[in-house]
């Protein structure tokens, strides 16, 4: 089958220096996009570089610089502790980034376009595996409710342009990440990254117990970022919503986000036991159950894309193991 790209093409990655930007520009690189030798390039300005906020500014750049892929990682990211503290600059950073782009995109006749939500567009209590069917079938989480608002709003307004005017713009919703370049702050962090971080200081402390947040009861799904970032490139190169082949809902329409995981979940305990594990920590787990849990079980039905070829790679131990190593390098922990 023909690919809907080339390797001509010029491609903006925006958030491209971020852990999912980053990851993606790799895996163009690894599939020859970008090679000027072939007449294509990568642009990856940074923030400083370009406003995404600001959509004067954007305008000017996409008449200068004329991408013909437009790939959307650029987001206000956070864990549970920041998406409750600061629910306003959630959702209105992230409508700002993706609103301008989406539409400076299709006002600049951009051919194809990719948005990244997350799995937290799903209600509260779906059922599970969730199925693409269930956006908007019920509450979401409060703990993120804000920075999922904007992601719904991002994947309908890709939806809707295509619909209407027919511009190409699809959508992918990646389940947990995790990997090279993430962010192991321990109050904005996520799950797996924080507790890299926790564990990693309490064995090169030498301590006797460390403190986790919740019950370690509720299950997620963790997916390697190099495998989200493959999802992408395969996705733009293989997946037109309006080819008769591609994916439908139960009803027969197209759809125009798929999901990408794993399909396989763990509870936090256990992702606790394998992070101890590969960070040698020894001393006890204690769980503050006064603390949100989330929500409570979220794995994703990634039947869809594995049917159009897309397959994950990494285990999550190797994967878990790795992104230890990478973390203690970076900090210099344990004379590595």
């Amino acid at each position: 089958m023909e690919k809907k790209i080339s390797l001509k093409e010029k491609i903006l990655v925006a958030g491209a220096k971020g852990m999912v930007g980053s990851a993606i520009c790799r895996a163009l690189k690894k599939s020859n996009y970008g090679n000027p030798n072939n007449g294509g390039s990568i642009l990856s300005p940074s923030k400083k570089e370009l406003n995404y906020l600001d959509f004067s500014t954007l305008q000017d750049w996409f008449k200068k610089n004329k991408p013909s892929i437009v790939i959307i990682a650029a987001a206000k990211v956070g864990g549970i502790l920041a998406n409750s503290s600061k629910p306003a600059d959630f959702i209105i950073e992230n409508l700002k980034i993706q609103n301008n782009l989406i539409e400076t995109s299709w006002k600049n006749g951009v051919k194809r376009l990719l948005f990244l939500g997350s799995s937290c567009i799903y209600p509260k209590h779906a059922s599970q595996p969730l199925k693409e069917e269930y956006l908007l079938t019920g509450a979401l989480e409060s703990t993120n409710e804000f920075y999922a608002i904007s992601k719904i709003s991002g994947i309908k307004l890709c939806q809707a342009l295509n619909i209407q005017y027919g511009f190409d713009a699809i959508s992918l919703m990646p389940t947990n990440l995790y990997g090279t370049g993430d962010n192991y702050d321990i109050n904005n962090s996520h799950v797996l990254p924080a507790l890299i971080r926790k564990f990693s200081e309490a064995s090169e402390k030498s301590l006797s117990s460390v403190t986790c947040w919740g019950t370690g009861n509720v299950l997620r799904e963790f997916l390697h970022v190099d495998d989200l970032a493959r999802a992408v490139v395969f996705s733009l190169e293989n997946w037109d919503p309006k080819d008769s082949s591609s994916p439908k809902d139960i009803y027969g329409n197209p759809l125009y986000f798929l999901n990408v995981g794993t399909g396989k979940d763990i509870t936090i305990k256990n992702l606790a036991l394998k992070i101890a594990n590969a960070t040698s920590f020894n001393g006890e787990i204690h769980w503050d159950n006064t603390k949100p849990d989330g929500t409570p079980k979220k794995q994703l039905n990634i039947e869809r894309i594995l049917k159009l070829g897309w397959v994950p790679k990494v285990d999550l131990d190797e994967g878990i193991s790795q992104t230890v190593f990478e973390f203690l390098k970076k900090e210099n922990l344990r004379g590595i």
